[in-house]
C-alpha cells in the first residue's frame, strides 16, 4: 500500500499527530488528524529526571540500545495492549515513514531479547512520541533515559511526547500552550539532526 509521505510529514511538521479512531478497522478513513491545546514535552536540559530506583539498574548496564534493529517489532509492541490506538493501517504507515527514514524505533535489548522501546517521528530537531512499550522491567524507563540522553548530544530542540501522563510526568514532562509548542517546532524544524 502506498503513502503520500511527504504530505504525512507536512502534517506532524504542522503540529498535528495521526492517530484511529476505531482500534479494530484499518481503513484510511478510520485514522485522524489530532491537536491538543496543550503538548507535553519531555524536557531535553537539566528539568529532565528519572525515578531513584532507575539508577541501580542504569549502573548495571543489563541494557544495550539500539536504533532501528527491529522496528516492526517495536511498532506491533506499541500497538499489543488491550485499547490501542495503532490500528493495522497506521501500522503500515510507520512502516512506511520508517522506509522513508523518517520513523524510528529507540531500542533497549537484553542479549538477543528486545526489552522495550519507543516509536517517535524525527524532523529536523523535533523527536515526536508515538508510543513506548516494555517486553523486561524497566526496559521502556532505560529506553527514556539513553534516548534523552541522545536527543540532547544530538542537538535536538523538542522531544514532544504529545499528551502527558503520570508516567511520564516521573521523567520530568511537562506541558505547554499550543502557541509555544509552535514557536519550539518551528525553532526544531530549521535544524539538521539525527538520531542514527
Amino acid at each position: 500500500m502506498d503513502f503520500d509521505i511527504s504530505s504525512i510529514i507536512s502534517g506532524y511538521a504542522q503540529g498535528y499527530f495521526l492517530m484511529a479512531n476505531d482500534s479494530h478497522s484499518g481503513t484510511l478513513s478510520d485514522l485522524g488528524w489530532y491537536s491538543s491545546r496543550e503538548r507535553a514535552l519531555v524536557p531535553l536540559d537539566d528539568r529532565f529526571r528519572h525515578p531513584k530506583s532507575l539508577r541501580r539498574v542504569l549502573n548495571q548496564n543489563r541494557f544495550r540500545v539500539a536504533v532501528d534493529r527491529d522496528f516492526p517489532a517495536v511498532v506491533e509492541g506499541c500497538a499489543d495492549r488491550e485499547t490501542t490506538w495503532i490500528s493495522p493501517q497506521l501500522k503500515q504507515i510507520y512502516l512506511a515513514l520508517n522506509k522513508a527514514g523518517w520513523a524510528h524505533s529507540f531500542e533497549t535489548w537484553e542479549g538477543d531479547r528486545l526489552a522495550g522501546g519507543i516509536l517517535g517521528i524525527t524532523i529536523g530537531g523535533a523527536f515526536i512520541g508515538e508510543s513506548m512499550f516494555y517486553r523486561i522491567p524497566e526496559g521502556s524507563k532505560v529506553a527514556m533515559v539513553k534516548l534523552v540522553e541522545r536527543l540532547k548530544e544530538r542537538k535536538f530542540v523538542v522531544f514532544d511526547a504529545q499528551l502527558n501522563n503520570p508516567h511520564l510526568a516521573r521523567f520530568g514532562a511537562y506541558t505547554v500552550s499550543e502557541q509555544e509548542y509552535q514557536r519550539l517546532l518551528q525553532k526544531a524544524l530549521r535544524r539538521k539532526c539525527s538520531l542514527l
